[in-house]
């Protein structure tokens, strides 16, 4: 595997992630349930603040987990969050209040807590009243009504005389709110977008200190343009407005004085907001090309200007302007700089992916630091469709043939895992399922790229159910195939429980094999049932149960020159064969004649051959069990042995074991020869193949043992001997030189 651009994660990290999953045991109870260290040392600081981030990001912060913060003397904040989290306002107060926060980012907190009980938390410690300079309400009802009085002064966000920067989007903020804030004595940065706000006089109040205003979609805003110009013509310290609109929202009115304003602003005095030197209007819809140029070159300090979803942004003075950055759709530039500062609107995210998928159809280099941006506005907006039905197309385009080798392994990682979250979340949407089916269809990315492989396989088997598509059913199929021979025994049980599965796949076995196909789709399906079957009872008895048997000895007979769908077909029998309670199934005259035919002919392939072998040999190793004619049971006995003798070995490895146990009661040395030297022979193969990963597991399971007994018996015939002393051999060497390397590297 390729080495990670982004190099090894930091040891801090590590630890502190590995103290996030061990939480538990690191803990005791209080009374009321919330946990306490036990036996912790003082943390640093900034380790104490690290810790809580990691319980954000790693999703186990709640009432319980911050009970921890409680105890001051170990874990003291600075920096606080518990963005998105389930903490309650009791538990907020108990464990956060008491600390002397400089930062809380208490956004998008469910269940319940306000606006109101976070201040009126924060300012019942004196400390925080003037230590916090950082507050983020963002998506929070304030609930301002139900702010209590201390000491007959209204407890407001005017207590908290310390703050520089205040985030109050997406809440209910209102006109008589706005007004409490800018009474603030150090207010530097406000965001009120998509708030109730309807008018910003209130502003005034802090016109000497407020470098930063953010008003995105101001839903209920209702002033004059010449009114909001008067209030902006005052604000003298102001250096970043962003005044943007959400140009796909409906029912807010037209936002026609919005945008009347937006395109004053631009056509007016630099004496007004003298000190601008960043202005978002992006989504405005009165912009002109005109007043762009009039705006830019009046302003020679000017870094920053927002014009996505304007249709100015391919404006010729942009260009000219070296040191600009410009959000827009004019090129790769403004489009990338649109998705890096507009990560949290869905409404810029959206229209910056529609001309990031234009820019990327035709992508011949890979763009990792593109793909960075695709993944985060997907995991910004997790539930919106509109974002991952253009994202995922992206995702694609940026991963398509050689792309995905030359991307960092963890950034893959997370990519799958995101499509994977749109497929599971977003399932009757056809084109979404297409565009991840699309890029899952890597080899790449399926045999080299660690996720969740058993969700991946679970998610499109059930999208096969419903599309019969041949192009997407043959990806799809392929998927499968691979995804199924990477899962664990333990997934692969799981999985093989669902007869659903089964007959889906059963199903595309027989519709490629009525129309006589012999195409990928088919090969596919039959490696993914071999697979799926493989020591795994449950899925061979599912086999039998949906009539697999029937089918397959089908198209055993129907694609008899081909043989790598024979080789499969024979596989999985083979793995039916080794179920004690399945034998009987296979008992049948015709098929054994069949697969004894098979065995015999000298000009099928050796892999055919060898799978036509281990059937007959597991149904022949149980005479008590045989129920046809005991000639044919003899005749197979010999022509086991006597095919097996001309057979050459084999260069490509043509099969792997999960381990040797349907082995070992063909290797007693109660068993025919001809049993006998398939079992050895197959297990001389592998070991040939793959000598260190077979050796230990024969080891293992006792199969060495075996194979000493069928070597030191005089009985034993020759031909097994050798094979079974040649295996021995292999496992005696690989042991050696395993042993001295440790030798020479020590404990």
């Amino acid at each position: 595997m390729k080495q990670d651009a982004e190099g090894p994660r930091a040891l801090s990290d590590l630890c502190l992630a590995q103290v996030c999953r061990s939480l538990d045991s690191q803990c005791s109870r209080r009374a009321d349930g919330s946990m306490s260290l036990s036996r912790a040392p003082l943390f640093p600081q900034e380790t104490a603040d690290q810790l809580l981030h990691r319980m954000v990001t790693a999703g186990i912060l709640n009432d319980t987990t911050v009970g921890i913060f409680r105890d001051r003397e170990v874990l003291r904040l600075r920096r606080a969050s518990i963005r998105c989290c389930p903490v309650s306002a009791a538990a907020f107060r108990l464990a956060l209040c008491p600390h002397r926060l400089q930062e809380l980012d208490a956004s998008w907190v469910p269940g319940g807590i306000s606006g109101a009980n976070i201040v009126s938390g924060l300012a019942s410690n004196p400390e925080c009243r003037s230590s916090l300079q950082r507050l983020s309400l963002n998506g929070l009802c304030l609930d301002w009504e139900s702010l209590d009085e201390d000491e007959g002064v209204r407890v407001g966000f005017g207590c908290l005389q310390g703050l520089r920067t205040l985030n109050l989007a997406d809440t209910d903020l209102t006109d008589a709110a706005l007004e409490d804030i800018c009474t603030l004595p150090q207010l530097e940065t406000l965001d009120v977008s998509c708030s109730a706000v309807s008018e910003l006089t209130a502003l005034l109040g802090c016109k000497n200190t407020l470098r930063s205003f953010i008003a995105h979609r101001l839903r209920q805003f209702d002033m004059s343009p010449a009114g909001l110009l008067l209030v902006l013509s005052q604000l003298h310290a102001l250096r970043h407005l962003d005044f943007s609109d959400d140009h796909f929202a409906v029912g807010d009115g037209d936002g026609g004085d919005g945008d009347e304003a937006a395109r004053q602003l631009l056509e007016g005095s630099p004496r007004l907001l003298p000190s601008l030197v960043s202005l978002d209007i992006s989504g405005r819809k009165r912009v002109t090309e005109a007043a762009v140029r009039v705006f830019v070159e009046a302003r020679s300090g000017l870094v920053f200007l927002g014009l996505l979803a304007t249709g100015v942004s391919s404006c010729d003075v942009l260009s000219s302007q070296g040191n600009l950055k410009v959000t827009g759709e004019a090129n790769e530039n403004q489009v990338c700089e649109s998705l890096r500062r507009y990560r949290g609107r869905e409404c810029f995210v959206r229209e910056a992916l529609v001309h990031l998928y234009n820019l990327t159809t035709d992508i011949d280099k890979p763009r990792p630091d593109i793909l960075k941006l695709v993944l985060s506005g997907m995991q910004s907006h997790p539930t919106s469709l509109h974002v991952h039905l253009v994202a995922t197309a992206c995702a694609f385009n940026l991963t398509t043939q050689d792309l995905a080798e030359a991307m960092p392994v963890r950034l893959l990682t997370s990519t799958v895992t995101q499509l994977l979250h749109a497929m599971k979340t977003f399932p009757s949407h056809q084109q979404v399922q297409k565009n991840c089916l699309l890029a899952l269809c890597s080899d790449y990315i399926l045999q080299d790229v660690p996720f969740d492989k058993y969700l991946a396989a679970t998610l499109v088997i059930n999208w096969l159910s419903s599309h019969e598509d041949p192009t997407l059913q043959r990806m799809a199929v392929a998927v499968i195939s691979v995804l199924v021979a990477k899962l664990s025994t333990e997934q692969t049980a799981q999985l093989s429980k669902d007869v659903f599965i089964m007959k889906q796949l059963l199903a595309i076995v027989q519709q490629r094999a009525m129309e006589g196909e012999a195409d990928s789709t088919l090969k596919f399906a039959l490696s993914a049932l071999w697979n799926l079957t493989d020591e795994m009872p449950n899925a061979a008895h599912n086999f039998i149960q949906c009539q697999g048997l029937e089918l397959y000895e089908e198209v055993l007979e129907s694609y008899y020159t081909e043989p790598s769908i024979q080789q499969k077909v024979l596989g999985l029998l083979n793995n039916i064969a080794e179920v004690e309670d399945l034998q009987a199934a296979l008992l049948e005259e015709d098929l054994l004649q069949h697969v004894l035919a098979l065995l015999q002919d000298p000009q099928v392939e050796v892999g055919v051959r060898y799978f036509a072998g281990g059937i007959l040999a597991q149904l022949v190793s149980r005479p008590e069990a045989w129920t046809l004619d005991e000639e044919l049971r003899a005749t197979i006995v010999k022509e086991l042995h006597t095919s097996i003798m001309t057979w050459t070995s084999l260069e490509r490895e043509m099969v792997s074991y999960r381990s040797f146990q349907p082995f070992c009661p063909l290797l007693q040395t109660c068993q025919p020869s001809g049993v006998q030297l398939w079992a050895v022979w197959a297990v001389h193969l592998v070991c040939s193949q793959n000598a260190s990963h077979y050796s230990r597991m024969l080891e293992k399971e006792g199969v060495t043992e075996l194979l000493k007994a069928l070597a030191a018996r005089p009985d034993t015939h020759s031909d097994i001997r050798g094979l079974s002393e040649s295996v021995l051999r292999m496992v005696e060497q690989h042991q050696s030189h395993w042993g001295g390397f440790n030798e020479r590297n020590g404990p």
